[in-house]
């Protein structure tokens, strides 16, 4: 692996001093500094099985990582079953089962070179405890997929938050790596859907977008003590200038609203801007229908509806905007979650098929983008319907989980066989070649 290429550290950190005032001080530099990794590819997966992702050949991969899982607030002094870290806030107990296991996924995907981000979550917990500390306080219940968003409103919530994030970035950052190395950490998931996949209640979206700012501006300082090299990335789906659920403002909002509003917050914030970065998720705009080249609201503008993987162009584009930059240089971006549904059909897996090569082709030709991380790596019985695997669910002894075409697509992308293995879906896109994408 290339660690050839220097990721901008803030050299001034943010310290809260009480819940409302800040003051800024001066840290130390961090004890691992370095240089965020240069993958082989863009080709990367949310991985369920190491074994298959490594023999498939991926270069990038996402984790989710539950804090509420993580965090143990009621752990005693001596408690051998968590891992203690400590800084000036306290002392935070973190459950050694749970973080030994996403380490051993970790290392053994990045002693293999694969450039691995974490995508921070946090779950309504069967732990009264733990949701107070950790959940938002505006958390309702009533959202579907019971994913909250962070609880910055507190001390306690803050604090926990910090000390949880200092302690990965300092296990997973060193250059030993015998713990794994985590190159981003993705901060929540969908945000300007927030009711749905970051719940906080029912919140405009100018006080979403200030909480989210306090919450990505608070993972970057925890990290940033740490080590200097991992980038932070904001979660946003694919409705750019639509909401998610039409009419319900306090709910969802579309992506690029949510954007400016937050860029504009952690500017005009005395501690000053910092280098986060960006996690799309371009879907089809039908997830039921992977030709996305049909997209009806992908435009070719900034007002589009959508972007999706017809018109993905426009997001780097749209972040080289000068009120956008960073330091004269653009956010980065990775597509850290999308996928293609398979009909149950020989049919529907072909177009399945068809529409992941025309996806690569294009990524791997568009500057600003460093990831296409897909998602599923097998299809889920409880996704409402969707068949999004590289491999279909079967819990056959002799056959487990059979792979479907878009397998060895995947297989081949970004190695020599890939022009052999994608030729068939030149005619299903309606392209003659996957150089007409560079015109």
């Amino acid at each position: 692996m290339n660690w050839a290429r220097v990721t901008k550290a803030c050299c001034v950190m943010a310290v809260a001093c009480t819940s409302v005032a800040w003051c800024v001080a001066q840290e130390p530099a961090a004890p691992y500094q370095g240089t965020f990794p240069v993958a082989a590819s863009k080709k990367g997966l949310q991985v369920e099985r190491v074994d298959d992702a490594l023999a498939l050949g991926i270069n990038h991969a996402a984790i989710n990582v539950d804090l509420a899982r993580l965090a143990v607030p009621t752990a005693a002094p001596g408690d051998a079953s968590v891992v203690w870290h400590e800084n000036s806030q306290g002392r935070f107990a973190l459950r050694t089962s749970y973080l030994h296991a996403l380490e051993e996924t970790i290392r053994s995907l990045s002693d293999a070179g694969v450039v691995v981000y974490v995508i921070l979550l946090v779950y309504e917990s069967p732990d009264p405890a733990v949701n107070k500390l950790m959940l938002h306080p505006g958390y309702d219940g009533a959202t579907p997929n019971h994913v909250a968003a962070f609880n910055v409103r507190t001390d306690a919530g803050r604090a926990w938050l910090s000390g949880l994030l200092e302690c990965q970035a300092k296990r997973w950052s060193r250059p030993s790596a015998e713990l794994g190395r985590v190159a981003g950490y993705i901060v929540g998931n969908e945000v300007n859907s927030h009711w749905y996949w970051y719940n906080c209640g029912r919140l405009s979206m100018e006080v979403v977008a200030r909480d989210y700012a306090e919450t990505v501006r608070l993972v970057h300082t925890a990290i940033r003590q740490q080590a200097t090299w991992p980038r932070i990335y904001l979660s946003l789906d694919h409705h750019w200038n639509m909401a998610y659920a039409a009419g319900d403002s306090e709910q969802c909002c579309s992506g690029k609203a949510f954007l400016d509003v937050f860029a504009r917050h952690v500017k005009a914030d005395p501690r000053g801007d910092f280098d986060w970065h960006l996690a799309y998720h371009p879907y089809p705009e039908d997830l039921f229908d992977p030709a996305f080249w049909n997209d009806t609201t992908a435009k070719e503008s900034w007002d589009t509806p959508r972007i999706t993987f017809k018109n993905l162009q426009i997001l780097p584009a749209y972040l080289q905007q000068p009120a956008l930059q960073f330091n004269g240089e653009s956010r980065r971006v990775i597509l850290s979650e999308q996928g293609f549904h398979s009909a149950p059909t020989v049919e529907g897996e072909e177009l399945q098929a068809a529409a992941f090569c025309y996806a690569y082709a294009k990524v791997e030709r568009l500057a600003g983008v460093d990831a296409f991380i897909l998602h599923r790596h097998i299809d889920h019985p409880q996704e409402g319907g969707l068949n999004l695997g590289l491999r279909r669910r079967a819990d056959d002894a002799e056959h487990p989980d059979p792979p479907k075409p878009i397998y060895d697509c995947f297989h081949a992308a970004g190695t020599p066989a890939w022009d052999q293995a994608s030729a068939f879906a030149l005619a299903l896109v309606g392209l003659k070649s996957w150089d007409d994408l560079n015109d």
